[in-house]
């Protein structure tokens, strides 16, 4: 009897073990898939302009330069856009997430009056919306074209967002919780600010970190609503810049200087995806270990 134990101990141990070679096999091949289109633009952005144009740049950077860089920093208005870019992402992240958490958290009371009505009313814009038309017309007749907030009102509010912290609020932040602090005179509004909100860090980041990404990478509602050149995020600056350098190298007559243009606009393409990208990547490692915690909450839950 102790033998076969022992056999089937060692037989598991190898099947265990034959798994964790799988498992990381697969873990490692899908994270060099995932990798690679990074490292191939980073290198791209490195590499001279002939050799992105030729395609010879495969893993590594080849030839070495600076030059698409220093043309992205030097181009008039790029800190402009960048600056406007950082105001609206960061203005309209604070908003979202305050207008999200002020609805979520009654909406979570289960004494709240009209509790059903409102809910039913928030899940009906999630499933129809005005369009595209009405909403120009809406803003248009609001004064706001050519605002800050033209940027900043319109997507202020998420009912899917809503939704999923209210879920998160009335499952982290009990009733008896509530209860308790009442008796020694908490207010519903010290409740929220001094509880709730801290006992909300990893879906307030999770939704926190979306709402950013969302707001940095977008330029239909800055192309939608805005036509001043000072008003202009980044994404729509360097959609300008990559449509006229296209235009540039393909009107001019001389073929050698035709292909060096368009060599250096992939290779300032390149450099503008890595300056476009550059902070939302130095941002998300400080944000990662809250939707660790918000998955394992939903895992441990009861």
């Amino acid at each position: 009897m102790l033998v076969r134990r022992r056999k089937n101990k060692v037989r598991n141990s190898l099947d265990d073990r034959i798994y964790y070679v799988f498992c990381y096999a697969f873990c490692i091949l899908l994270t060099l898939l995932v990798l690679y289109p990074l490292i191939y633009v980073v290198s791209c952005s490195f590499s001279s302009g002939t050799a992105v144009s030729n395609g010879q740049v495969v893993l590594w950077p080849v030839d070495a330069t600076l030059e698409g860089y220093r043309r992205v920093v030097n181009y008039p208005g790029i800190w402009r856009a960048y600056l406007n870019t950082l105001f609206y992402t960061v203005g309209g992240t604070l908003l979202h997430v305050a207008l999200v958490m002020t609805c979520a958290y009654p909406l979570a009371r289960k004494g709240l009056p009209g509790k059903v009505p409102v809910t039913l009313y928030f899940s009906f814009t999630m499933l129809f919306g005005g369009g595209l038309i009405p909403g120009y017309l809406l803003i248009r007749n609001l004064g706001m074209l050519n605002t800050i907030w033209a940027m900043l009102i319109p997507g202020a509010f998420s009912a899917y967002n809503m939704v999923v912290a209210r879920t998160f609020i009335s499952t982290t932040c009990s009733g008896e919780m509530l209860d308790a602090t009442q008796v020694d005179g908490c207010s519903d509004a010290m409740f929220f600010f001094r509880f709730v909100l801290p006992l909300s860090k990893a879906v307030i980041a999770v939704i926190a970190m979306q709402v950013a990404i969302g707001i940095w990478n977008s330029y239909f509602n800055a192309f939608l609503y805005l036509s001043k050149d000072e008003l202009y995020p980044l994404q729509i600056l360097l959609r300008k810049i990559l449509l006229l350098s296209q235009i540039q190298a393909s009107d001019l007559m001389d073929d050698e200087m035709a292909e060096m243009m368009q060599g250096m606009a992939d290779l300032m393409k390149y450099s503008l995806i890595v300056f476009a990208t550059l902070p939302i990547l130095c941002v998300y490692p400080f944000a990662q270990k809250y939707f660790v915690k918000g998955v394992m909450i939903g895992s441990i839950k009861g």
